[in-house]
C-alpha cells in the first residue's frame, strides 16, 4: 500500500507536532528537574545543606507525581492545562501534562548522577572553603555532567511514547494520526510509517545523546 500525498502531508506535520511537544516539554523538564535533583542531593543526609524534612517533603511530591500512569494525569491535568493555554486540546495543550509528568521523572534522573559524584572531591572544595554554590558549580554538576545528559536523552524517549499516548485525546502529533488513520479507518501503510518514524526519531535521538555524553565523559 502506497501513501497518497495527502497522506504524506500530514505525517510530516503530525512529525513536526511530535519534536514539537517532545522538545518543549524536554526542555521544561531539564529546567526544573535539575533543580529538583540538586534539592534531592543537597538536602539529603550528610548532603551540603542536609535538611531531611525537606528531602523527605520533596521525595514524596515527587514520587506522588510518578506514581499516577500518564493517562490519568492527562485528564486530571485538563483544568490547569485550560487555565495555562486555553484549552485542553492540541500540541500546545499537550505540553503541559507532558512537562509535568516528566520533571519529576527526571530530576529522579539526575538525583542518581549526581549522588555518584566523587565525595572527596566535594569534601576538598569545602576545606578550600569553597562554599555551597561553588560546590553545585564547581564539582557536583560538571562532574555528573555526562550521566545528567544520558538520562535527559532518556526522558526525551519516554516522551516521545507520552506524545503518542496524548494524541488519544486530540493532543495531534504521530499517536493522533496512527490513531485516526492507522486504526480507526484501517489504514495499514499509515500505522506502518508511523512506526518506522517514531523508530527512526528514537535512534536519532539516541544518537546524538550518546555521542555527545562521550565527548563530556573524560574518564
Amino acid at each position: 500500500m502506497v501513501m497518497t500525498p495527502i497522506m504524506l502531508e500530514l505525517l510530516i506535520r503530525s512529525l513536526w507536532e511530535t519534536v514539537l511537544m517532545t522538545l518543549a516539554s524536554g526542555v521544561i523538564s531539564l529546567v526544573a528537574g535539575l533543580p529538583l535533583g540538586l534539592a534531592l542531593v543537597a538536602t539529603a543526609r550528610g548532603g551540603i545543606a542536609e535538611n531531611l524534612w525537606i528531602n523527605r517533603v520533596l521525595g514524596a511530591v515527587i514520587n506522588g507525581f510518578r506514581s499516577v500512569p500518564f493517562i490519568i494525569l492527562l485528564v486530571a491535568l485538563i483544568p490547569l492545562t485550560r487555565l495555562i493555554v486555553g484549552t485542553a486540546l492540541g500540541t500546545w495543550a499537550a505540553i503541559v501534562p507532558l512537562a509535568i509528568a516528566a520533571t519529576p521523572y527526571y530530576a529522579r534522573i539526575a538525583e542518581v548522577s549526581l549522588r555518584e559524584v566523587d565525595r572527596g572531591l566535594i569534601d576538598a572544595v569545602r576545606a578550600m572553603g569553597g562554599n555551597r554554590w561553588t560546590i553545585i558549580r564547581e564539582v557536583l554538576v560538571p562532574e555528573a555532567l555526562p550521566g545528567i545528559v544520558a538520562g535527559f536523552t532518556v526522558t526525551l524517549v519516554t516522551l516521545i511514547g507520552a506524545s503518542a499516548m496524548a494524541g488519544a485525546i486530540g493532543a495531534g502529533g504521530l499517536g493522533d494520526l496512527a490513531i485516526r488513520y492507522g486504526y480507526q479507518r484501517f489504514e495499514t501503510s499509515v500505522m506502518i510509517a508511523v512506526v518506522a518514524v517514531l523508530i527512526v526519531l528514537v535512534c536519532g535521538i539516541q544518537w546524538l545523546g550518546d555521542r555527545l555524553v562521550a565527548r563530556l565523559d573524560h574518564r
